[in-house]
């Protein structure tokens, strides 16, 4: 029988050993949670407060586009046009949320 506190032992991950393309997916992700977290549309993790911080929001998308257009060639269709769904949204809500 496992003891307790084995059962809530943090797994420990080396980032340094994942390949290229997968952090800079991981990248985009963690981008796109801070760029809706930033333009007030999510609440801040471990807070219920939403904060609007739409320069950092706009920082965070152009850096997914960049990294979008350098993951592009090596990835399959189906994910190029998941990342393109998600970064045409994010541009959508920041324009509509900066007028």
């Amino acid at each position: 029988m496992e003891r307790d506190e084995e059962k809530e032992k943090p797994v420990v991950f080396d980032i340094a050993s994942l390949d290229t393309y997968v952090l800079l997916r991981l990248f985009i992700n963690v981008l796109g949670a801070k760029a809706w977290q930033n333009m007030g549309l999510r609440v801040k993790p471990g807070t219920d407060k939403v904060e609007k911080d739409m320069e950092r929001a706009k920082t965070a998308i152009d850096c997914i586009a960049f990294l979008i257009d350098r993951l592009k060639p090596h990835i399959q269709e189906d994910e190029r046009s998941s990342l393109r769904d998600l970064l045409a949204d994010l541009q959508i809500n920041f324009a509509r949320l900066s007028t």
